[in-house]
């Protein structure tokens, strides 16, 4: 009978170990009221400043609830996809963050630093595509490494696009041949024609 009480006790712990985890809709309804609570806080912090300084205290308040709203949800309901939405929240409230500070340059240093934070937001949602594909479960060992590779030729593809086009606003600073120059260097590092 040894093995028996073993098995109760595995069976009895794995149900409390999975009840710490698991959320009631009354705490997820409270978390909520939290992150809600904790975005008006945030927000009015940000009514002490002026002019681009609290638009991108706006920005970072918001983008905070946006995550943490996410993160709430793939807690709540864990799935590769929360997951992913987790990440592509973070890299959205990081964009947007990004580009609310690029307001306070002018002319090409403006449009280079929109176009790195876009660069980047691709990159962070690009990589969180690739993770939930790499989390799915499948039947099938090598279908599921063929929709990995797909997806990091896919993440890859865009990344490098991305990547281009920040490295070829850069140029736009220049001018005459130089600029030509920077223009076929940059179609030549990122494989286009």
């Amino acid at each position: 009978m040894p093995s028996a009480r073993t098995l109760i006790a595995a069976v009895a712990a794995g149900l409390v170990a999975t009840s710490a985890f698991a959320m009631t809709p009354a705490e997820h309804r409270a978390a909520k009221d939290s992150i809600e609570a904790t975005y008006k806080a945030d927000k009015e912090k940000c009514d002490a400043l002026t002019a681009n300084a609290k638009d991108i205290c706006q920005k970072e308040a918001k983008g905070k609830e946006k995550v943490a709203q996410a993160e709430l949800e793939a807690q709540y309901k864990p799935s590769p996809r929360n997951t992913q939405k987790v990440a592509e929240a973070r890299a959205d409230a990081a964009y947007e963050v990004a580009k609310e500070k690029c307001d306070d340059l002018k002319g090409n240093e403006k449009d280079v630093c929109e176009k790195d934070a876009k660069a980047a937001r691709v990159k962070a949602k690009a990589d969180a595509k690739v993770a939930a594909v790499q989390a799915k479960p499948a039947d099938n060992p090598a279908e599921k490494a063929a929709d990995v590779a797909e997806a990091r030729k896919d993440a890859n593809a865009e990344k490098n696009d991305a990547n281009y086009q920040a490295a070829k606003e850069r140029c736009d600073a220049l001018s005459g041949n130089a600029k030509s120059a920077c223009v076929d260097d940059i179609k030549r590092m990122y494989g286009k024609s």
